[in-house]
């Protein structure tokens, strides 16, 4: 009964068997290979147009690099209070763009609140140099509490970033899953809306370890080949990351494990609020469901073999929890079987 995260999972079959496949022979390392280039291309497909693709490591790096590719003196990045550049990647956007900031704007159910959006902008006036400049909006999607921007949602916050000459950045770590919530083409969720930049993220939906940062105009990534390298993040073998995205991308494979996921997640969404003693925090839309236990039966799962984390509730939820209660993040991946949520909830009752 792991619901850690769908970082604990491990590779699916198909993702391993092509490492395995590009473990043989010889191929041109740092990008260069045949493999490297078709994935590229089939980057290109994926969005309908033609973009510029550079493998990373981590989702961590993908922000980060992306962040430094459009850098300002004194940039600002705007992004949710509980975004997970801000909360989570240990200041790595900050020192990777030498010093621009993230600035916290608030929002409902961890999506960014257009209004207030362009209500931070404005803190920062061309003509007053001491308090920076505004440099790009970035918005979570999936989102951190596992809520998911709606295509008008999306494209309200491309309108005020455009408004103010802002590139928008989507952090997809969870990309798939918010995809198939939606039913749309990453075309559909991404630039058509007015998304510039994506981390396009695999590593939690069955890959070992493969991320993406896609820019769709190329030219607004000119600089990030040697940014990438400065950073540590051009790998030597880089086919294994691409191996990983041809088996990944490879059929519908990713679209098929994102789904899986959040099906289970919606099981243990209904099962949670069927039970006695649990309730949902608010309404899961993607592969992470958060509930409300009392401290009592959070431990009894956790004695049963419940893996899970405890949760701090987000700032625009005050009162959530009496003083009994705790806030838990339940996460289904790729991996998650029908059998680990039926005892999930047949212990929680």
């Amino acid at each position: 009964m792991n619901f850690a995260s769908d970082n604990w999972a491990g590779a699916h079959p198909a993702i391993a068997q092509q490492l395995l496949a590009a473990s043989a022979g010889f191929a041109a390392p740092y990008g260069a290979s045949e493999l490297d280039k078709a994935i590229e291309r089939r980057f290109n497909e994926l969005f309908e147009r033609e973009v510029a693709v550079y493998f990373v490591g981590t989702g961590t790096a993908a922000n980060s690099l992306a962040l430094a590719a459009i850098n300002r003196p004194g940039g600002v990045t705007f992004c949710h209070r509980e975004a997970h550049m801000l909360e989570d990647e240990c200041g790595a956007p900050e020192f990777f763009t030498h010093g621009a900031r993230l600035a916290a704007v608030d929002g409902e159910l961890g999506k960014i609140d257009p209004a207030k959006l362009a209500a931070e902008i404005r803190r920062f006036p061309a003509d007053f140099i001491h308090a920076g400049q505004p440099m790009a909006v970035s918005i979570t999607q999936a989102s951190e509490i596992g809520t998911v921007y709606r295509p008008d949602e999306i494209a309200a916050i491309a309108e005020v970033a455009q408004t103010h000459g802002l590139p928008l950045h989507m952090d997809g770590a969870r990309f798939a899953n918010a995809l198939v919530a939606l039913d749309l083409t990453p075309a559909d969720m991404t630039w058509r809306l007015g998304v510039d930049i994506v981390s396009f993220g695999a590593t939690k939906n069955g890959c070992w370890c493969a991320e993406a940062l896609v820019f769709m105009n190329p030219a607004a990534a000119k600089d990030l080949l040697f940014i990438r390298k400065r950073a540590a993040q051009l790998f030597s073998k880089s086919r294994f990351i691409a191996a990983q995205f041809q088996a990944y991308l490879h059929d519908g494979l990713w679209l098929a494990l994102a789904r899986h996921a959040n099906a289970m997640a919606a099981r243990l969404q209904q099962g949670i609020a069927a039970s006695g003693g649990a309730r949902l925090a608010w309404p899961a839309e993607a592969n992470e469901v958060f509930a409300i236990l009392t401290q009592a039966d959070a431990e009894r799962l956790r004695t049963a073999g419940a893996v899970f984390y405890p949760w701090n509730p987000p700032h625009a939820t005050p009162g959530l929890l009496a003083e009994h209660e705790t806030l838990v993040r339940l996460v289904a991946s790729f991996a998650t079987q029908p059998d680990d949520v039926a005892r999930f909830i047949d212990v929680l009752g």
